[in-house]
């Protein structure tokens, strides 16, 4: 996965960074504690808090927000989209029970923060942004970071990307009415799908699919959300 996340910032503030971002993980482990009753988990896994700690958030953010960066909340990124709270990062993580062979597709590039959590976990990250100055700015910020097992790709995420499908997992950041078919295709038998299901601002259910031996999805609600819609 390569040397990563060097000179992201003055030493003085990187030690404060760390220290909010221990504060972050304890929120998020509490978090997973208080909604163990909806996820069935009442904690994550070590690689996933792991990559939730190495990854500098504030990295991610806009310079205007930087005092958010390790807030754990969602923080606007322009063009109408957002850096999800942590919290549901680590969740969403955890749903795709990944390891270190695996290659997943995200759809919803944004920032490329969930991008780059992934890519501390998994062999490969395909990740799809229909805005060509999101993808754009992701692709060089990953670089500078040396995420070097990221491709950002300017897409319609709706369609997937059939060119290094099947995946073992596929994750989407925005809230979509139905499960896209390219994605339900493009899923290996056992891999999992995690995204938002319900109308744009109203309500939604993180679901977890996984694909079975017939191609058909088993789905699971996992917990209510709120996240941007999904436009094709």
């Amino acid at each position: 996965m390569g040397h990563r996340f060097n000179d992201v910032g003055e030493p003085e503030q990187e030690k404060l960074f760390e220290i909010q971002r221990a504060i972050l993980l304890q929120e998020i482990a509490n978090d997973a504690r208080s909604t163990a009753a909806y996820t069935g988990r009442n904690t994550f896994s070590a690689r996933v808090m792991d990559a939730m700690r190495r990854v500098p958030r504030h990295a991610f953010v806009p310079p205007s927000a930087s005092a958010q960066a390790y807030c754990n909340r969602p923080v606007p990124i322009g063009f109408g989209q957002t850096i999800s709270q942590p919290y549901i990062v680590a969740l969403m993580t955890d749903l795709l029970d990944c390891d270190s062979q695996d290659v997943v597709l995200e759809v919803g590039t944004g920032c490329g923060y969930q991008a780059a959590v992934l890519a501390e976990i998994v062999r490969r990250v395909y990740t799809l942004e229909r805005v060509p100055e999101l993808a754009e700015s992701a692709a060089r910020r990953l670089g500078r970071l040396g995420v070097d097992n990221v491709q950002v790709i300017a897409a319609d995420g709706y369609f997937g990307f059939p060119a290094h499908a099947p995946y073992d997992g596929i994750i989407v950041t925005a809230a979509a009415e139905a499960v896209p078919p390219a994605l339900a295709e493009q899923l290996k038998p056992g891999g999992r799908l995690v995204i938002p299901l319900g109308v744009p601002y109203g309500a939604q259910q993180l679901v977890r699919a996984v694909k079975q031996p017939d191609g058909g999805l088993s789905s699971q609600a996992v917990l209510p959300v709120a996240f941007v819609p999904f436009r094709h």
